[in-house]
């Protein structure tokens, strides 16, 4: 688990690289609205205030019933080649808990059962806000989609820690452990 969590240089400069009102087509500008309030984006021409929001995903720590873990190795970036728990981002108007059934179906060919809610994960500077529940398998077969290299079940004890893609990971399943 190599990934920086220190907060990157860009943090402060809150435009994600937006330009122009999705409201009337006018230039955005960063202004400091409120003194302690991180600069928004206020259009010149309607003054609609453009606020960056977090990107929600979701995660599953799916469980089989010999108590093994489904993690996949990753065939994208971030994080290419290490492994992680099934997941990935909240489709608008979809239900959190809707979205890591989806996810796991989606990514290892899985049907889960949500059993309850491991922690909610955020880091200074990185966008998403993860949400993790912990899942006990109930249907499918075990594989991977293009997002994966391979899938699998491992131990508790051969889980492969400094292998791990994100600080998330790492944290939702030394809490779902107990570790």
């Amino acid at each position: 688990m190599n990934e920086d969590y220190r907060v990157p240089p860009h943090v402060h400069d809150h435009d994600g690289g937006f330009r122009f009102c999705p409201r009337c087509g006018g230039t955005l500008e960063s202004r400091l609205l409120k003194e302690g309030d991180p600069p928004r984006l206020v259009c010149q021409s309607c003054g609609f205030v453009f606020y960056l929001d977090p990107k929600l995903a979701v995660g599953t720590v799916i469980t089989d019933d010999r108590n093994r873990i489904v993690l996949v190795r990753r065939a994208i970036e971030p994080g290419y080649g290490k492994w992680v728990f099934p997941g990935g981002y909240v489709d608008r108007g979809e239900e959190v808990q809707r979205a890591a059934i989806r996810e796991a179906r989606e990514e290892v060919g899985l049907d889960v059962r949500l059993e309850r809610l491991i922690n909610i994960y955020s880091y200074t500077g990185r966008t998403p806000v993860i949400v993790v529940y912990a899942a006990s398998l109930i249907g499918g077969t075990l594989a991977c989609d293009d997002e994966g290299l391979e899938a699998r079940f491992f131990e508790p004890h051969e889980i492969p820690w400094d292998e791990l893609a994100f600080r998330s990971t790492y944290e939702a399943l030394r809490e779902f452990l107990g570790t």
